[in-house]
This record gives C-alpha cells, sequence and structure tokens, in this order.
C-alpha cells in the first residue's frame, strides 16, 4: 500500500473517493504530511465547503495541524483559469460556479476555517451555502416536463422494432447500394474562409441571411462534388457547425457557455466545454432545416449527422447535482427527438457518433460494467425509435475495441464506423473473434496525415478487412471525419477511396445467411 512506502506526505482525493478518509486517518502515522484533496479540480462548481468542514474537523482534530495541508483532489489543469473573466453569463449560474482561481480561494477558507475557526471565515461560508441553496431550487435547473419525459423511459424504447437480421432486409430494399457502399463520416474542411464567414456572423459583421446563403453554396458545391467522383452515401459536410459538440449544446436548454474558460485537449489543442448546469431539452429541430437542403440537391441518400448523447455527455463539464447517467438520458431524449424528425424529413440514413464513449471508461475495470450499461442504453434510447427501413450509423475512434466488443454488439447500430488504417485492420480482429453481426465501415484512409493513399493501397486493407469480415459487412470510407484536413489532400484521397471501393465489386462473394442470401446490393 501507499503508506508502506518511504514517504514523507500523501495526497489523497476526497472528492472521487471521500471514503478514504476514515480508512488513511486509522492506518497513517501522524508523523506524516497529509494532504487532502478536497475540492474537486475536475469540475466547475462552487463546493459546499460547510458539507465538507463537518466531515473533516473530526478527523483533523486528531492530527497536528502542522500536518495537515489542504489541497485540490487533483491538478487544476482540467478546469479554467478565472471565472471572473466571464462577463456574459447569467449571474445565477455564475454564482454556482468556481474556476480555477475561485477554487484556489476556496481552500484558503478552508484553511482558514481549520486554523483559525469558522468565525473568521462566517461571511465566505454563508455565500457558499447560499449559492448551494439557491441552486438546488432554482427553476433554471429543474424541468418538470424533462422529469416526466424520464419518468416515462420504457424498456421498449430502447430496442428497434426487428433484429438486425430481419431489418437489414428493408434498408438493402429501400437503399438499392452497391456492394462496398462508399460514404465519408461526416464533416469536410473547415477552410479559413469558412471560419472567417462564421466569425463574421458571430460578430454581427455578416448578417444572418447573408451567412445562410453562404453555408447553402459550401453545401451546394460539397453535395455536387461528392456525385460527381461516385460516392454512394452523401453528406452535407457540416459547414454550420463549430465544433460537433458545441453545435448541439447551443441549441439544448440546459447547456452555457462561456467566453474564456480554455482548457487543454492534448497538446496545443485547447477546447472550451459547454457546461451542462440544468435538465436538458431540445426546444426545437437542430439538424432538419440543413438536412432538407442537402437532400433536395440529389437523388442519393444524404445522411443525417448527428452527435451522440454520450459523446456530449463526456465532452461537457457535467452538473454534479444528479448522476450522469441521468443527464445522458435526457440528452438522449433530445436527440432521440431529432432523430424522429429528421426520419420524418425523409432521412433513410441517421449517423449517431459516439466518438468519446470509451475514453470515459472508469480506471477500476470492475466499474465498467455499469459505466457502459448505462451508456449503451442511452445511445440506443437515442437511436432505436425509427422504422426497420431506416439506417443508423454511428462512428467511434481512438478506442480499442477487444475489451468493449460487448457493449459495441449491444449498441445495435446498423454500421458502425471505425479508425482501422494505421492498425492494418488489426482493430477488426475483436469484431471477427465476436463473429460481429451487423456492418462496419474500417477506415481505409488515415485523416490524420497529409499522405495521400493510392487506390491501390486503400484496395490493400480492403483485402485484410475481406480476411477478417464478410463482404457484405463493409462500408468504405476514412478514418474520421475531414474537418481538419484541407481539400487539397481531400479530393485525391477520396477519389482514389471510390476507385478502390469499385474495383473490389466484381470480387464481391455473397453471404449465406440461416435466412437465406442477404439480398444482392444493386450493381453500381
Amino acid at each position: 500500500t501507499a503508506l508502506s512506502l518511504p514517504i514523507a506526505g500523501l495526497h489523497i482525493d476526497l472528492a472521487c473517493a471521500p471514503g478514504q478518509l476514515e480508512l488513511v486517518d486509522r492506518l497513517a502515522p501522524k508523523g506524516l504530511v497529509l494532504s487532502l484533496g478536497l475540492i474537486d479540480g475536475r469540475n466547475v462548481w462552487r463546493a459546499n465547503l460547510s458539507t465538507i468542514l463537518g466531515r473533516i474537523k473530526p478527523i483533523v482534530a486528531g492530527w497536528p495541524l502542522d500536518r495537515v495541508e489542504v489541497a485540490p483532489s487533483c491538478s487544476l489543469l482540467h478546469v479554467p483559469v478565472d471565472l471572473e473573466l466571464e462577463t456574459a453569463l447569467d449571474q445565477d449560474i455564475k454564482s454556482w460556479l468556481a474556476f480555477a482561481t475561485q477554487k484556489m480561494e476556496e481552500l484558503t477558507v478552508l484553511a482558514s476555517a481549520l486554523s483559525e475557526g469558522r468565525d473568521m471565515v462566517a461571511a465566505e461560508l454563508k455565500s457558499a451555502d447560499d449559492a448551494t441553496a439557491a441552486r438546488a431550487t432554482s427553476p433554471k435547473v429543474h424541468d418538470p416536463l424533462v422529469e416526466g419525459k424520464l419518468a416515462g423511459i420504457t424498456d421498449c424504447m430502447k430496442q428497434r422494432k426487428s433484429a438486425f437480421a430481419e431489418r437489414t432486409w428493408f434498408q438493402i430494399e429501400k437503399l438499392r447500394l452497391p456492394p462496398f457502399p462508399t460514404t465519408t463520416i461526416g464533416s469536410f474542411p473547415q477552410t479559413q474562409k469558412v471560419c472567417d464567414a462564421r466569425a463574421a456572423h458571430a460578430k454581427g459583421r455578416l448578417s444572418s441571411l447573408a451567412y445562410e446563403l453562404f453555408l447553402r453554396k459550401e453545401i451546394e458545391e460539397a453535395i455536387g462534388w461528392q456525385e460527381e467522383i461516385g460516392l454512394d452515401v452523401l453528406v452535407h459536410g457540416e459547414f454550420e457547425r463549430n465544433d460537433m459538440v458545441q453545435y448541439f449544446a447551443e441549441q439544448l436548454s440546459g447547456f452555457v457557455f462561456t467566453q474564456h474558460a480554455w482548457v487543454q485537449s492534448y497538446g496545443s489543442r485547447y477546447v472550451r466545454p459547454p457546461i451542462i448546469f440544468g435538465d436538458v431539452s431540445r426546444p426545437d429541430p437542430m439538424t432538419v432545416k440543413w438536412w432538407e437542403f442537402a437532400q433536395s440537391l440529389t437523388k442519393r441518400p444524404v445522411k443525417g449527422m448527428l452527435t451522440g448523447p454520450v459523446t456530449i455527455l463526456n465532452w461537457s463539464f457535467v452538473r454534479d447535482d444528479l448522476p450522469r447517467s441521468v443527464v445522458c438520458r435526457q440528452i438522449a431524449l433530445a436527440i432521440r427527438e431529432e432523430v424522429l424528425d429528421l426520419e420524418k424529413a425523409g432521412a433513410q440514413i441517421i449517423q449517431i457518433d459516439e466518438t468519446a464513449l470509451r475514453e470515459r471508461l472508469p480506471l477500476r475495470k470492475s466499474n465498467w460494467e455499469s459505466y457502459l450499461d448505462w451508456a449503451v442504453e442511452c445511445f440506443r434510447l437515442a437511436s432505436t425509435a425509427v422504422d426497420d427501413p431506416t439506417q443508423i450509423h454511428t462512428h467511434m475512434c481512438y478506442s480499442e475495441f477487444n475489451e468493449i466488443i460487448n457493449a459495441i454488439v449491444d449498441m445495435d447500430a446498423d454500421v458502425i464506423s471505425i479508425e482501422a488504417a494505421r492498425s492494418q485492420m488489426e482493430l477488426l480482429d475483436a469484431f471477427q473473434g465476436f463473429d460481429y453481426p451487423n456492418e462496419i465501415g474500417p477506415g481505409i484512409y488515415d485523416i490524420h496525415s497529409p499522405r495521400v493513399p493510392g487506390s491501390d493501397e486503400m484496395a490493400s486493407l480492403l483485402s485484410l478487412a475481406r480476411e477478417r469480415l464478410s463482404d457484405d459487412q463493409i462500408w468504405v470510407n476514412p478514418d474520421c471525419g475531414l474537418k481538419t484536413c484541407r481539400w487539397e489532400e481531400v479530393r485525391p484521397a477520396l477519389i482514389n477511396m471510390v476507385e478502390a471501393a469499385r474495383n473490389l465489386r466484381s470480387l464481391r462473394r455473397p453471404t449465406a445467411t440461416k435466412n437465406g442470401p442477404k439480398g444482392d446490393r444493386t450493381a453500381c
């Protein structure tokens, strides 16, 4: 154990594991420096300081004060720097928040209360108590309509009308796609022109009408180009979207946004996660207008493109007064409504990306099952209301799938696209070993490299995929979305990808199932 090591001090995270305090107090020598991680360094919420003091004061009383330190639970790199920079936030919501600077101030209050007595910081403690009480009862946080929808969730709402083996026949008949159908993941390059137009619109220098006309022109060009090179299932390009989570969060109730609350994602990449402060609902359709316009430009199917509930949750700062699973169900119900509106508008294929599903797995493997159970449940809640002929896609990346293959099967997406090019298709071993029944788009083009792969190279990757999957399971697509790429790379790469798929179609091996052959997709 940690206490058996030759150490002078021990830090314990009391935000994630408050139960360890009594154990450490009982076992640790009183000459050890004990660092108490009292303030949660992973979220943006103001702490209930009185509750924290009530919990630790009996323990601290048995220690020499010079042996006790108060600290955040972890590094503060996970939270924004200073709440005072956020001048546009709703004042009520702002009063419930604490960024890194404010968390250090909270620690100062706790230290003073422990060393000098609560009376020395009575005003600060009352302010924290008042904020906690106001948040707990605020109508901005609690929506009875959302609570009613949650209470109305049934098991039938979390499953498709038919099993994949049955509904796939309806999809084959409706879509009439060729063997090895080609598509992209969703986004196209966000050029400087697109970024400049978005910034100009946000700053009021470009009218809403002019901005919409600009976006329509970008979509029209993207649809026309996809048709020209022969892609089978098209996308509108997502030119209107600033970020795959922020775009949806801005249109959902229960979210708030910051101006300066940047946090590190990795390396030099920084993001501004939205903050989920209250019950989540969808006031209006979010994507239907853009999908309808794109579909009006072509007879080929255009995918409806959505971000899944688990990814929206995992890439946001989440309220801490409800279990994450409950918040995720709220988001799932909102996405479910959008899925049904897309289907009603005529969308034949709807993609619900769950890019971040795996990355929130608990550190302890013993806790994986609980997380995956509710994560899969939320995806199904969002995706399964459609009729059998409507094809549901999902996309996952940054993932090793072997350890979560059961969860992926349980998601029951008709088609899953994955990042597989760099692994030389080894990621498919998990699907092969499990005898995965649904369809898969193993990425054959590594979008993270500026190098343009040739059609022969992509065909080689498809050959490796065919060693692991049946031909009727395979879709042909890039690894990930193309938002951060340049058109100079994307155009030749996608042309080569289409060529590789077409060259393979004459070699297609129909798969016999217990229900007979799995339908002949029409020739290109």
